[in-house]
């Protein structure tokens, strides 16, 4: 059974699920940063995905890194795997400007994140959530 791990449901605002992964906004809105966790049980690494659900997080990867550039014409698209903290298998996706409090660094451990506001996350959730259309079901509550 899946259960998203604490510090990733800490972190988080639960914007809502595609047929394979849950998308989450990181709670920093510094950055325009979300993260897709497959609803899978005990996954720490894409290779333990099959081959058919390893091109499903590809595509809603890629649905989501143009969703934030449409949203924020980013300079950069940040996309990565590290799990070096939190082991369940998770994917960032950070749309970076050159005039972010990290550029050209990572957004990683940089300065004290910035809480988005309850308004601020319903937004957020309606237009990515226009924009990743029908294969996206937007969640009204914050997880």
């Amino acid at each position: 059974m899946f259960v998203l791990d604490e510090r990733l449901k800490n972190d988080t605002c639960w914007l809502g699920d595609f047929p394979l992964c849950r998308v989450l906004l990181m709670n920093d809105s510094r950055y325009p940063w979300l993260i897709l966790v497959p609803r899978q049980a005990d996954i720490s690494e894409v290779f333990q995905l099959s081959a058919p659900q390893q091109q499903t997080l590809w595509q809603e990867t890629t649905q989501v890194a143009h969703a934030l550039n449409t949203l924020f014409a980013a300079d950069k698209m940040n996309i990565a795997t590290l799990g070096n903290v939190v082991n369940q298998l998770h994917m960032h996706v950070v749309a970076r400007m050159r005039n972010d409090a990290a550029w050209p660094a990572p957004v990683w451990g940089k300065g004290t994140a910035e809480p988005y506001s309850a308004v601020q996350i319903q937004l957020l959730r309606k237009q990515i959530g226009k924009i990743l259309g029908e294969n996206f079901v937007a969640q009204e509550e914050t997880a």
